[in-house]
């Protein structure tokens, strides 16, 4: 999901909300104004008092919105789309007003308002939403926000798809290129995939081992997946579909980590990360000062890692190790007792006596906390690995890198220093396909005893 993607489909809950309320004072108006001489008022509402339901049912209402699916993310909105649910959306909204006023004692005898209402918000929302739309569209025809995009195949749906977007520049998608086949794919864009957003595979005649290769080359590189419908019958979990030009086309998910699953995401680390700074800021204070104490050096280090989409960032912690680690490491490699590219070693003489406290206790990572605010990585999620170490990944073992990495994580509290490689891989990898709030929550309590009880601590 690209920012620009996600910004028009946030822009619509405050364009929704301003139509409501205009709505809803456009009727009320209507009412005690226009259609006075038509009906006499009997019960004249006060219109702060009016004002202040509309601003509150209005909040109602999104709620509602976003039940019925009008601020999914993902695919591509379609204003032919998004009527029927508006429709569906305000229908099921007025009918909570009018059980509202059934069961409320106060009086309210004005039937016109909540029928005008009803009519009267589908129209305005729809315009609203219609006016969003006509700004993207305008921006798509000017070539921006564009979705670069490989067009994959050689057959005649190849063909045809490629001729709509390239005569529709309104779809939204700029053809970066039209690979053939894999290797072609591998071949030209191995070294480019940062330009590439999303694989379009339309040839259904591909054999499906070369289509598993296309699917594997897309997750390494954190590039969305797309298939048209009947090549891939096989793949019946996770997927979304839409059509271009009458030709069914299927997206492949990667990751439930997307759209406003990610910004509740970001949300919880940025406050999290936060209040526990706040609350543990004399720990941070003693900790440095018994680490200064204990050893010469620096009371925090700076390590290279790698996260989300291959991207480097400095991870911060506190310093458990000789000012010269680094360094030793190389020379200790041959004592590596861990399989895989991760490097392991019990009685690491490199640690300092302070530092065999922190690491049992994990108090020694504190500090990532200011790598969760700046964005570089989040409360749970996979463990931030070495660029040497991402280097000896199997191709497979790179689908780590598709969110960002984790304070705490579903393998560190599942056994910690005693997993091999593959079985920590295997679990961030589950956690990363099955990602949920909840989930989330379930592995921070699941933490605390870990943490607590030092349990197979490093």
């Amino acid at each position: 999901m690209k920012r620009s993607d996600l910004f028009f489909s946030a822009f619509l809950v405050p364009t929704d909300y301003i139509m409501l309320i205009l709505s809803g004072v456009f009727v009320y108006f209507l009412r005690f104004t226009a259609f006075t001489s038509l009906r006499p008022v009997i019960y004249e509402i006060p219109f702060k008092q009016y004002f202040i339901s509309v601003l509150s049912i209005a909040l109602l209402w999104l709620g509602i919105f976003a039940l019925a699916g009008l601020y999914n993310l993902g695919l591509k909105r379609r204003f032919s789309r998004e009527v029927p649910k508006v429709f569906l959306a305000c229908s099921m909204g007025i009918m909570l007003v009018v059980a509202f006023i059934f069961f409320e004692r106060e009086y309210f005898s004005s039937r016109f308002i909540v029928l005008a209402a009803w009519v009267v918000s589908i129209i305005f929302v729809s315009v609203g939403r219609a006016l969003v739309h006509i700004f993207e569209l305008l921006l798509y025809k000017k070539g921006k926000n564009l979705e670069p995009v490989l067009i994959l195949g050689q057959d005649e749906t190849t063909k045809r798809i490629i001729d709509y977007l390239k005569n529709n520049p309104g779809a939204g998608y700029q053809i970066l290129g039209n690979p053939k086949s894999f290797s072609s794919l591998q071949e030209k864009w191995s070294g480019r995939t940062a330009e590439v957003y999303q694989v379009i595979q339309t040839d259904s005649f591909l054999e499906r081992s070369e289509v598993l290769k296309i699917i594997e080359f897309c997750q390494e590189h954190q590039i969305i997946f797309r298939y048209a419908a009947d090549i891939f019958d096989f793949l019946a979990s996770n997927v979304q579909m839409e059509e271009i030009n009458g030709v069914p086309i299927i997206t492949l998910g990667q990751t439930a980590l997307c759209g406003w699953g990610k910004i509740a995401k970001r949300f919880i680390d940025l406050i999290g990360a936060f209040l526990i700074l706040v609350f543990l800021a004399p720990l941070f204070l003693l900790l440095g000062i018994i680490i200064k104490i204990d050893s010469h050096g620096p009371v925090f280090v700076s390590l290279k890692r790698i996260g989300q989409k291959n991207r480097p960032f400095q991870l911060y912690k506190f310093r458990s190790m000789v000012p010269n680690a680094q360094k030793l490491k190389k020379e200790l490699l041959k004592h590596n007792e861990r399989k895989g590219p991760l490097f392991k070693m019990k009685n690491d003489p490199r640690i300092t006596r302070f530092g065999r406290f922190l690491r049992k206790t994990s108090l020694d990572e504190l500090p990532q906390l200011f790598n969760i605010i700046r964005g570089e990585m989040s409360l749970v999620g996979p463990r931030p690995h070495e660029p040497e170490e991402v280097v000896n990944y199997a191709r497979h073992y790179k689908r780590l890198l598709a969110i960002k990495p984790g304070l705490t994580g579903l393998s560190q509290i599942s056994g910690r220093s005693k997993l091999s490689f593959r079985e920590e891989a295997k679990l961030d990898i589950y956690y990363i396909e099955n990602w949920s709030l909840l989930f989330d929550l379930q592995i921070m309590l699941m933490t605390i005893p870990v943490i607590l009880t030092a349990k197979n601590a490093s």
